[in-house]
């Protein structure tokens, strides 16, 4: 049988003219290789506290400044396919623990790279795959001897526990201001935590971004914020029940239509006072029901913002379905269709609703200070839009930590203390080793060296003595020696309190190998559609099918 690579005509005929066949060694392997390699190096500088940032315009110019891995490869809309492969990974670290997502990339086109002097060297991609796979199951069980010993004990409600595990994720977003980030985070999290930690739902810490003043400025506020104005001309209400209305305040329409002939002036007086009393009726009902808030998910109509006014309703509008639904959670009241009369159980409760104006921006305060809530908003202030999404990237990193934590609370040293340790064991482990698989797991080991030098490079240190200092320091049994990189030197970890949780680093760790390996596995790359031209799936409508 002639091998199919030695007859290119032939399969060429089988696809549809214009298609691309890579295949060997050098144009799939080596390439796909190369591929991840630059995706990697992008993210690489990010990682860390001092990592640089990036500018990205996305394709609807809006324009990103940050270094937050998940956002960079989200935006750069990755299309090569072995580069997708690692975009996935980082997405899915992100989807599993909202923070990691750059270890994950750049360690992975670590790993791909000594993949790929493995190759030059003789090696078939079939023996790295083995040797990497012995590699990370071997990491695994190194890094639960890493753990902290009594750290898998912990309250979530412990304002110092929490930020100790918050600070290193926060940290590498917002270094310098990581412990008013922490503080604020922990405060919100902490309100809004159920009774069994494990139910935590990140959804209910919200961001409210006001543009003016400075992080010092932030607060945390029990309730919502909703960063619009009331309608009428009531700003402010105690102790208020509040009604929910999803489809609007306003004169409904009837399902049938007629037509009303009118013959003089004083009918058609009679006809809209027949109007005007039916949407009295419906507000005095709200009214009489004890709500002294109605919150409308559509337009609020003139008459009835009129009639809301006569019997002192609070009127509220909140366009956003998403909104209205967190609105409902955090009162307890539940949305109702269209405008009647509510019953007790459908009202909701704040202790107070009140219009304030923060840095120029009038936004409506949501409290409920005497429990009951489960939502909590973090109010960011900085002085520009740019800043303050950064802002909201290390919040929301923080309070996927606190998520994480609820589940596993144990933690591990940071500044690259684990990995000098996890290293060392490899390689350790790779001399034991007597197939060609020992040459991938030392590879491995080295691949955790990147992480020490990449911190160190961002700070502006030396990497070769950081390194060889951490190696020193940790086959003299200090095994919780990091990087200090506000002095440029190896310090225990502990007193530092750099930690990282356990986590975190096995599903990045893990996500890598098997991103790795995925890709190591592909010899052939068959793109059945012309370079450059339009995609098959296109529509003649010119738009696209769902991927």
């Amino acid at each position: 049988m002639v091998a199919l690579g030695a007859m290119p005509g032939v399969f060429q005929s089988m696809l549809k003219e214009g298609h691309r066949h890579l295949s060997g060694l050098d144009e799939a392997v080596l390439n796909n290789i190369d591929a991840c390699r630059e995706l990697s190096a992008i993210t690489r500088t990010s990682l860390g506290p001092n990592g640089m940032n990036k500018i990205l315009i996305n394709h609807l110019d809006k324009q990103f400044v940050t270094n937050d891995a998940a956002t960079i490869v989200n935006e750069l809309e990755v299309q090569h396919p072995a580069a997708k492969i690692l975009v996935l990974a980082g997405r899915a670290q992100q989807e599993e623990i909202g923070d990691g997502a750059n270890l994950t990339i750049s360690f992975a086109g670590e790993l791909l790279e000594k993949a790929g002097e493995l190759i030059r060297m003789g090696l078939h991609p079939s023996e790295i795959i083995i040797g990497y796979t012995k590699a990370i199951s071997k990491t695994i069980e190194v890094l639960e001897d890493l753990v902290e010993k009594g750290s898998e004990n912990m309250d979530v409600r412990n304002k110092e526990e929490v930020v100790l595990r918050m600070r290193s994720a926060v940290a590498s977003k917002q270094f310098g201001q990581e412990d008013i980030l922490c503080s604020l985070v922990a405060d919100a999290c902490m309100q809004v935590c159920p009774k069994n930690p494990a139910n935590f739902n990140v959804d209910n810490v919200r961001v409210a971004k006001l543009v003016g003043g400075g992080l010092r400025n932030s607060t945390v506020v029990r309730g919502m914020v909703l960063k619009n104005d009331a309608v009428g001309s009531i700003r402010r209400v105690e102790k208020a029940k509040i009604a929910v209305f999803a489809g609007g305040v306003d004169t409904s329409a009837t399902e049938t239509k007629g037509t009303v002939l009118i013959h003089s002036a004083e009918q058609l007086e009679n006809y809209a006072k027949t109007e005007e009393a039916k949407v009295e009726e419906l507000i005095k009902a709200v009214a009489d029901a004890g709500a002294k808030v109605i919150v409308s998910g559509a337009a609020v109509g003139d008459m009835a913002l009129h009639f809301c006014e006569r019997y002192k309703l609070m009127v509220l509008k909140i366009s956003s379905k998403f909104e209205l639904r967190r609105f409902c959670r955090t009162t307890g009241a539940v949305a109702i269709l269209k405008l009647s009369q509510p019953n007790a159980d459908e009202l909701g409760y704040a202790d107070s609703v009140s219009v304030e104006e923060i840095g120029g921006t009038r936004v409506t305060v949501v409290k409920n200070e005497e429990g009951g809530n489960s939502v909590a908003t973090v109010v960011l202030r900085g002085s520009t839009d740019s800043i303050l999404d950064d802002l909201e990237r290390a919040v929301d990193d923080g309070v996927n930590t606190y998520k994480s934590m609820c589940r596993d609370s144990r933690i591990i040293p940071g500044a690259a203390a684990t990995e000098i340790g996890l290293a060392k064991r490899l390689k350790e482990f790779s001399l034991k080793e007597t197939g060609l698989d020992q040459y991938a797991i030392a590879k491995f080991a080295e691949s955790f060296e990147m992480v020490p030098r990449t911190l160190s490079e961002n700070a502006g240190l030396s990497a070769m003595e950081i390194i060889s200092s951490l190696y020193a320091e940790h086959a003299a049994g200090n095994t919780k020696v990091g990087i200090d990189l506000g002095e440029g030197v190896c310090k225990d970890v502990s007193a530092l309190k750099i930690w990282d949780l356990y986590v975190t680093k096995f599903f990045a760790l893990k996500y890598s190998a098997d991103a790795v390996c995925t890709v190591l596995r592909v010899d052939q790359i068959i793109m059945a559609k012309p370079a450059g031209g339009p995609r098959r799936d296109a529509q003649p409508g010119g738009g696209m099918d769902e991927d």
